[in-house]
């Protein structure tokens, strides 16, 4: 970035004036995942104005985009190009930014096929905590060296400074897809798509509700038409229409499918909580009352519930995973499940390390972090 950017350098007189006077700054995107982690604490930080496209190499899948891009107009120039976030990042609503993509660390539907945020952050620019501007990794893969810093940003919650900038690998949007629907129980489902997971298709995402599991299929158009009878041979199932199909995708993508709606209701009327829950993808089943959905293979289990915090996260930690207080109005047991040792002593000493003063985001992964 340049250093004599008259937005960047209005960032470092605010971090530089909070620190002196030992005041909180909260770092704001689009807003769009404000109820994600904890409570923010302090004053507005705004990064809107650091917006655009830095740079763009289709033919070597690299993009450039400043924190403040909106997420829509950056995947929107790469479509021009057939190129996409092969992640799917979840927009939630509309004016989510590319720095609150890697600040959140979110995936969509594909993650389990295709990696997470973090997997393509290839480089990244940030302001620490101490008003200066750092850099990290490149535009190739190979440029890694040492701690990768740049993808330690990603899920940071915006706790070690301020994202600046990112570069990104990009990926060509598949030549096919199709979508498979069959009816089956929790544990069928589940069964059936570890089944297939250990067979060579191209299975990109999944997700099971109310007896109803559907599967996408992506890849080149002679593995997706091959994989079709494969897999309905013995369960039946159907294809379903891309026009139905995908705004299914979509809906499941962006938290707007009817099970995500409902689940928001319930939650903005206090009687319930949306978790989170990541498992092996081979778990059994969650005993918990409420409803779920499954997707990742399995390993994402969305559960909208009444059950105690506690609860919850003993059912998740006993089926060797860990639950994320995900939506609620009541965030007494956190938001997120508590590290230990090292892990929390590491945590500390990176927050320590890059924003001394705690400047940055007070408290919304964890107490005091």
């Amino acid at each position: 970035m340049n250093d004599h950017d008259p937005a960047l350098q209005r960032l470092i007189d605010q971090v530089n004036a909070a620190r002196n006077d030992g005041r909180h700054l909260d770092i704001r995107g689009g807003g769009t995942k404000s109820f994600y982690g904890e409570a923010a604490q302090g004053e507005p930080l705004h990064v809107h104005e650091l917006r655009g496209i830095s740079s763009y190499e289709p033919s070597e899948l690299v993009v450039t985009a400043r924190a403040g891009t909106p997420l829509a107009e950056l995947e929107a120039a790469l479509a021009e190009r057939g190129q996409c976030l092969p992640f799917e990042p979840p927009h939630f609503m509309a004016g989510g930014t590319v720095g609150g993509m890697v600040a959140a660390g979110l995936s969509g539907p594909s993650r389990a096929s295709v990696g997470a945020v973090r997997d393509y952050v290839l480089g990244a620019s940030m302001l620490n905590g101490r008003a200066e501007v750092l850099s990290f990794g490149g535009q190739v893969m190979k440029n890694v060296a040492g701690y990768d810093v740049s993808r330690l940003l990603a899920g940071s919650m915006g706790t070690l400074g301020v994202i600046l900038e990112v570069s990104l690998k990009v990926l060509p949007i598949a030549p096919a897809t199709a979508t498979l629907r069959f009816q089956l129980d929790q544990v069928a489902a589940l069964d059936q798509i570890n089944l297939w997971g250990a067979q060579p298709l191209p299975l990109n995402a999944s997700a099971w509700w109310d007896g109803t599991l559907l599967v996408r299929l992506r890849g080149a158009l002679a593995a997706v038409q091959a994989a079709i009878p494969t897999m309905t041979a013995t369960l039946g199932g159907e294809v379903i229409d891309p026009s139905l199909a995908s705004p299914f995708w979509d809906g499941l993508r962006h938290h707007t499918d009817e099970y995500f709606t409902k689940a928001q209701a319930a939650v903005n009327g206090g009687t319930v909580s949306l978790w989170r829950v990541s498992l092996p993808p081979t778990a059994r089943p969650l005993i918990l009352p409420g409803e779920q959905l499954i997707e990742w293979h399995g390993a994402q289990r969305w559960l909208c519930t009444s059950a105690a915090g506690a609860k919850v996260r003993e059912a998740a930690q006993r089926a060797g995973g860990h639950a994320t207080l995900f939506m609620s109005q009541h965030k007494q047991a956190g938001v997120f499940a508590p590290l230990k040792s090292p892990l929390d002593r590491i945590h500390r000493e990176l927050k320590k390390s890059f924003d001394p003063d705690a400047v940055f985001n007070r408290g919304r992964l964890y107490p005091g972090l």
